[in-house]
C-alpha cells in the first residue's frame, strides 16, 4: 500500500535518499567509534572505553530513527556494508589505537556530519516542505555538535 501523508512520491524519493546518505554517515561512525572501543589503550583506558560506548549507543538509537522514517516514507533503507560504504560521505578507517588520534578523527567526523546535516536540512525544508524530517535531523545536528565538543574538550 502506498504512503499517503501529504508528501509526493517524488518527494519522499528525494528524502529518503538524503536519509540513507546520512544513515551511510552513521554507520561508518558506529563502525569507527566501536573499533576505537575495543581498542582503546592508555591511563584513561576506562573513561574513554565508557566515552565510546555511551557515543555508540547514540549512534546506534539515530540510525534505527533515520531507516524507520525512510520506511514511514514509504521507501528502503539502506541496509548493506556495500550500499553504506557506496553512499558514505566519511572515509572508512584508519583505525588508530593512540588515544588522541582516536578522539582527532571522531571529532572529525562528527563535525563533518554536523556540516552534512545543515545542508541536509535546508534542503529538505526549501524543496520538501518536510517539517517531520527537518525536526529529526536539527536533534541530530544537536547531538553531533555536542559531542563533537565534547571531543574537543579532550584534545584542549
Amino acid at each position: 500500500m502506498k504512503t499517503n501523508t501529504g508528501i509526493t512520491e517524488q518527494s519522499a524519493k528525494s528524502i529518503a535518499a538524503v536519509l540513507n546518505t546520512l544513515l551511510s554517515d552513521e554507520y561508518v561512525l558506529l563502525t569507527k567509534t566501536r573499533n576505537y572501543h575495543w581498542h582503546v589503550t592508555g591511563v584513561s583506558f576506562m573513561e574513554m572505553h565508557r566515552l565510546y560506548e555511551g557515543q555508540y549507543d547514540t549512534i546506534r538509537e539515530v540510525i534505527d530513527e533515520i531507516a524507520e522514517r525512510v520506511t514511514q516514507l514509504g521507501q528502503k533503507a539502506t541496509a548493506t556494508m556495500k550500499e553504506f560504504l557506496g553512499r558514505t560521505r566519511l572515509k572508512e578507517g584508519p583505525y588508530h589505537t593512540e588515544q588522541d588520534k582516536q578522539v582527532k578523527q571522531l571529532l572529525a567526523d562528527h563535525e563533518a556530519i554536523s556540516r552534512h546535516l545543515r545542508e541536509d536540512i535546508s534542503k529538505i525544508e526549501e524543496e520538501h516542505d518536510d517539517p517531520v524530517t527537518v525536526d529529526m535531523l536539527t536533534n541530530f545536528l544537536g547531538t553531533h555538535e555536542k559531542t563533537a565538543w565534547m571531543l574537543r574538550s579532550y584534545l584542549a
